[in-house]
């Protein structure tokens, strides 16, 4: 089941996710950190840890948006990092904030399309992707991809929402997610739809060893699942 940001237009979910985006690319950084009070940051660094044995020197962004986990990703001290996104306004906050930081000589940010990767096969080290695999169009595609241009031995480390199991959280978790979390978003980003959007894809995404059987399916192996934080989110990792 395919749930889309505009159930009013025509236009297929990749599109729409883009349009979504670019309207509120402005306060996405800010709005992540609120929602979820920080604790975003706290899931990429220890996504990034992960890799630390693995010492990647090409790394690809998949989704990177506005660049934080590309960021976050510099502790592994690769040589280059590539970042893709569907959103030319997403990606051009990125490019503001990697120029501020001084580091657009070391992480590239390209407009691209994460079910159809412009790189030849085997080409990176590591391929990561944080709050994005949720947004693709045909997930199994994008995933597939994603293990293409990956090196054989390459690892990916993805980070997505998932859904608390146990009480009382499940029900603290459902209940912010649907009535607060909307309505916070609606108010600051001006978009009404893009944070009502946000839960609906949540429940209908594939979370814990549903989603590692696609990433089994594709073709990655040595799957793993780690959740966080009671479940709001996991990390899933996967070996070529």
């Amino acid at each position: 089941m395919s749930v889309v940001p505009y159930k009013n237009k025509e236009e297929g979910k990749k599109e729409q996710v883009a349009e979504m985006f670019n309207n509120i690319s402005h306060k996405y950084d800010f709005l992540n950190h609120l929602l979820s009070l920080g604790i975003d940051i706290i899931w990429r660094k220890k996504a990034v840890k992960l890799l630390e044995k693995d010492q990647p020197k090409l790394i690809l962004d998949i989704a990177t948006g506005t660049g934080d986990f590309a960021i976050e990703a510099l502790a592994l001290n690769p040589d280059k990092i590539i970042g893709v996104d569907i959103s030319e306004g997403m990606l051009n906050e990125g490019k503001k904030k990697m120029k501020k930081k001084k580091l657009d000589h070391i992480i590239d940010l390209q407009l691209g399309d994460s079910e159809k990767l412009l790189f030849e096969d085997n080409k990176f080290d590591a391929v990561i992707v944080s709050f994005g695999v949720r947004n693709f169009e045909n997930l199994e595609k994008g995933l597939a991809d994603m293990f293409r241009v990956l090196k054989p031995g390459g690892k990916t480390v993805i980070v997505e929402f998932s859904k608390p199991k146990k009480f009382p959280m499940k029900q603290g978790y459902n209940f912010y997610f649907k009535y607060i979390l909307p309505q916070i978003g609606k108010l600051i980003s001006k978009d009404s739809f893009a944070y009502t959007y946000l839960p609906e894809s949540v429940q209908v995404f594939p979370d814990g060893q549903n989603f590692l059987n696609v990433l089994e399916k594709v073709g990655f192996k040595n799957t793993q699942c780690k959740p966080l934080t009671f479940g709001i989110s996991s990390i899933y990792v996967g070996e070529k």
